[in-house]
C-alpha cells in the first residue's frame, strides 16, 4: 500500500536516504551528543514540515530516511 502526501494539486511520495559523517569518520558520535542529535534533527525536520521516517545514529555516521515535501 503506497501513502501518498498532497498539496493543492499534486500528489507526492518523495523520500530521500541521508548519510551524514563527520569529517575522517571519527567515532564522535556517542553519548550526550548522540541525545542531543536526535531532538535536532527531529526539530529541523519538523520546521520543513518533513518527516524523519527511520534513522541509525552510528559512532562515526549517521543515516536517515526522511519524507520530504517537493516545494523544498
Amino acid at each position: 500500500m503506497r501513502i501518498e502526501e498532497s498539496l493543492c494539486h499534486t500528489r507526492w511520495d518523495c523520500k530521500y536516504h541521508i548519510v551524514w559523517i563527520p569529517k575522517y569518520r571519527r567515532k564522535v558520535l556517542y553519548g550526550r551528543l548522540r541525545r542531543e542529535l536526535v531532538d535536532v534533527f527531529h526539530d529541523l525536520a519538523r520546521q520543513k514540515d518533513s518527516r524523519i521516517l527511520e534513522g541509525h545514529l552510528q559512532p562515526d555516521h549517521i543515516h536517515m530516511l526522511i519524507s520530504i515535501p517537493p516545494k523544498y
